[in-house]
C-alpha cells in the first residue's frame, strides 16, 4: 500500500533500483542496446499454429468433399439413355452428369478467357 502524497510506481520496480535497465541485467541487447519491441510481430511458433489449422481444415474440406462424390456415384449408377447429335448411348448417370459437368465447367473457362482478351484490348 503506498503513502499519501508518495508517487505510484506501475511498473513495480523495486525500491532502491532507478527502474531502468542496465549493463548486465540481461535486458538489453548488443552494445547495451534495447532490443526492438515485438509488439505486431507474428512469432513462428503463432505461424505453424495457422498453418497447422489451415491444413487440417484443408484436409477436412477434402475428405468432405470426397466422402459426397463417392455418395453421388453410389446413388447414380442407373443407365441412361444420351442422345448425342450422330445417335445414341447407353450410359451410367454418373458418367453423362460428369461429363456434362466437365463441358459445363469447359464453356465457362473459355468464356472467361474471351472476356479477358477483350477487356485487355480495350
Amino acid at each position: 500500500m503506498t503513502s499519501p502524497g508518495s508517487p505510484v510506481d506501475p511498473l513495480g520496480t523495486p525500491t532502491g533500483t532507478s527502474g531502468a535497465p542496465g549493463p548486465g541485467d540481461g535486458t538489453t541487447g548488443a552494445g547495451g542496446v534495447s532490443p526492438a519491441p515485438t509488439a505486431g510481430r507474428t512469432t513462428t511458433s503463432a505461424r505453424a499454429a495457422g498453418r497447422t489449422v489451415g491444413r487440417s481444415l484443408a484436409l477436412a474440406l477434402l475428405l468432405f468433399v470426397t466422402v459426397v462424390l463417392v455418395l453421388f456415384v453410389v446413388f447414380n449408377t442407373q443407365t441412361v439413355a444420351v442422345s448425342l447429335v450422330f445417335g445414341t448411348v447407353d450410359a451410367p448417370l454418373v458418367v453423362a452428369l460428369v461429363i456434362a459437368a466437365v463441358l459445363g465447367a469447359l464453356v465457362g473457362w473459355l468464356s472467361s478467357l474471351v472476356l479477358r482478351a477483350r477487356r485487355r484490348t480495350r
